[in-house]
């Protein structure tokens, strides 16, 4: 890892304890914009360049993170429909797709505001990842025993270095069914966490999930269960709680839902048959 690509910075700052105001050093998350710009071929205006993304993240993984951010939209099937990817520039990721690759900017640009928008969210949305080619997990037999998944939390943590020096990133995670952390993510930004991931393991060609599931360290929203839908992935779990939203796309297309998991109970909101008694 490079310098520039350093998670952490060490700073100097103002600490209160009992009556008294130290100087102390403090370690922080870095958080930096990372802009993601794709090349394209139209049919009809030949050879374009468009700055899809400007995310906030934390640097590192950042090729991973450009890669899982375009599968998780639909915008690659394979990591084979990239031509090159140039991150030589300080915080600029540029991909090249193929020229047979189609890429319609209009969908993209309707779809996020579809997702920032109250007003045409949940349902919506839902048909949307129909309509997108996304079916059920009609195959999802992957399964854990409850002693074994309540284990996870804190093996998460015990993985997630930069928390543990910061304090101030979400970690993600896959997990196989003995319980063994698998590969680790951490970023300021919990949906850069799961770009990072899934576009880690596009690169390996690991993708679809059959056989592992994710875990969170926070809380269970629309857009990560998207994104777990995305890889084909059977089980998400999170730490804290899964929004309405969530749970409804859980339900539609059969991913195991865990939440509020923690050393002594977790809430199951989909599947329950999956988790080993």
């Amino acid at each position: 890892m490079s310098e520039k690509d350093n998670p952490s910075s060490t700073i100097s700052i103002n600490r209160f304890s009992g009556k008294e105001i130290q100087t102390v050093s403090d370690v922080v998350a870095v958080e930096e914009p990372l802009e993601i710009r794709l090349g394209y071929t139209d049919p009809h205006k030949g050879r374009l360049h468009k700055s899809l993304s400007i995310t906030m993240r934390t640097p590192g993984d950042d090729i991973n993170l450009a890669c899982g951010f375009l599968y998780g939209e639909s915008i690659i099937k394979t990591i084979e429909d990239i031509e090159s990817i140039d991150s030589d520039k300080d915080n600029v990721i540029r991909i090249e797709l193929r020229d047979a690759i189609k890429f319609d900017m209009s969908r993209l640009e309707r779809h996020f505001y579809t997702t920032s928008s109250c007003g045409v969210c949940g349902k919506a949305s839902l048909e949307s990842l129909s309509t997108s080619g996304y079916d059920a997990l009609r195959d999802n037999n992957f399964s854990i025993s409850g002693k074994t998944l309540v284990t996870l939390g804190e093996k998460l943590r015990e993985k997630q270095n930069l928390f543990q020096q910061t304090g101030g990133c979400h970690g993600t995670a896959t997990f196989n069914d003995h319980g063994d952390i698998v590969e680790v993510t951490e970023d300021v930004g919990r949906h850069n966490a799961m770009d990072k991931l899934i576009g880690g393991m596009l690169r390996a060609k690991l993708i679809p999930i059959q056989n592992m599931g994710i875990i969170v360290s926070g809380r269970a929203s629309f857009e990560l269960m998207q994104k777990a839908l995305v890889a084909g992935c059977p089980m998400l779990v999170a730490v804290g709680a899964p929004s309405s939203l969530a749970i409804e796309l859980a339900e539609e297309f059969n991913i195991t839902l865990i939440g509020f998991l923690s050393e002594k109970y977790f809430n199951i909101y989909q599947n329950p048959d999956s988790i080993i008694r």
